[in-house]
């Protein structure tokens, strides 16, 4: 009996770690910062509260953002001064907003939606795809590429399993007019968002699976190839790259979760250049310890051996990031699940003279 009671406090307090752990990040208790190399150049506003489960932003024009909120399954629409209020609701979980040639589509839990837009006023709902079976992960972002197909990201519905529906765990194609659909890339586990980058084409981010170990997979930065298999399900640490797999470009630490990406544009003051990706690090579900709570910068260059990314952090300790994008003035936004849903915006710091 003395020994159970010995092993009761240990007991306990691995409990509690396990439990702390997963409330942390959503607390607000973190202390965003920018990372040293850069600190005293850059600060972190915080913006906006109450925002719900911010899964997307994306700005309508200079003044106004759209932001995904997944929980009470909203479209939120923030003015010049973060004010908000609903624009468009009864959606269910929305993870990805695109607006094309006066046209809403959002993803939704398994379903592709389109609406005809008339500045904010939307008319003739059309559902162009439903079905895909939501899991562990659900469908997410939705992009296009510049010759007009749409890329929707989805998820797969397990952490290590071989899919009844192979839509799960792949890039889809959509013919954006008829919802006509298709795999464009397969093996990939739980994609969240991309991005197009003149020169290199789109790169989408994938988390790998959580089954191996603390120190594989890497969560990757991948580049878009039609028809390609990206190794979910067949990768292993002896044989990361399996023949007839693509390799990542760029790669950020195993079950940390790199998921939002945003190019770089030629107005920001943010580091980097043209080839310059930030990207969102949600934070570990597989680590007693918390990791990631991160914006990354991820800079791409081309050699003989074709392109590659090295990423570095630019702020951490920011708590769960998800969506990102860059704002027309050339300053960095993202949003975080903690303070009942939170927006942030990455600014130079000014000049005193």
């Amino acid at each position: 009996m003395g020994f159970k009671r010995d092993i009761f406090p240990v007991f306990m307090v691995i409990i509690f770690l396990i439990l702390a752990r997963q409330i942390y990040p959503y607390a607000g208790v973190m202390d965003p910062r920018i990372a040293e190399e850069y600190r005293g150049q850059f600060q972190i506003e915080t913006l906006a509260t109450g925002l719900g489960g911010p899964t997307c932003l994306e700005f309508w024009n200079e003044t106004h953002l759209l932001v995904c909120d997944r929980d009470d399954g909203r479209i939120l629409i923030l003015d010049a001064d973060y004010n908000s209020e609903i624009w468009l609701d009864g959606l269910n979980y929305p993870h990805g907003l695109l607006i094309h040639e006066n046209q809403l589509f959002i993803s939704e839990k398994g379903s592709l939606d389109r609406w005809d837009m008339n500045g904010l006023e939307l008319s003739n709902h059309t559902v162009l795809i439903e079905g895909i079976k939501p899991g562990n992960h659900q469908t997410n972002a939705i992009n296009i590429l510049p010759n007009g197909t749409l890329i929707w990201h989805s998820g797969s519905t397990c952490n290590n399993c071989v899919e009844e529906d192979d839509r799960n765990g792949a890039l889809l194609w959509v013919n954006s007019s008829s919802g006509e659909h298709g795999i464009i890339a397969s093996g990939v586990r739980n994609s969240f968002h991309g991005v197009w980058v003149e020169e290199i084409g789109y790169l989408f981010s994938d988390n790998g699976q959580d089954t191996m170990g603390g120190d594989f997979p890497n969560e990757e930065v991948n580049l878009l190839v039609e028809g390609a298999d990206y190794g979910w399900l067949v990768e292993s640490k002896g044989d990361p790259t399996p023949e007839g797999t693509e390799p990542p470009l760029a790669t950020w630490a195993p079950h940390t979760s790199l998921n939002g990406l945003a190019l770089r544009p030629s107005n920001s003051e943010l580091p980097g250049g043209e080839y310059t990706v930030y990207g969102t690090v949600y934070g570990s579900w597989a680590t007693v310890l918390p990791q990631g709570h991160q914006i990354v910068k991820i800079d791409f260059t081309q050699s003989d051996d074709g392109w590659q990314g090295v990423a570095t952090v630019f702020a951490e300790q920011v708590g769960t990031p998800l969506p990102i994008t860059f704002g027309p003035e050339g300053d960095l936004y993202y949003a975080t699940f903690d303070n009942g849903g939170a927006l942030h915006k990455i600014t130079a710091t000014p000049t005193i003279f």
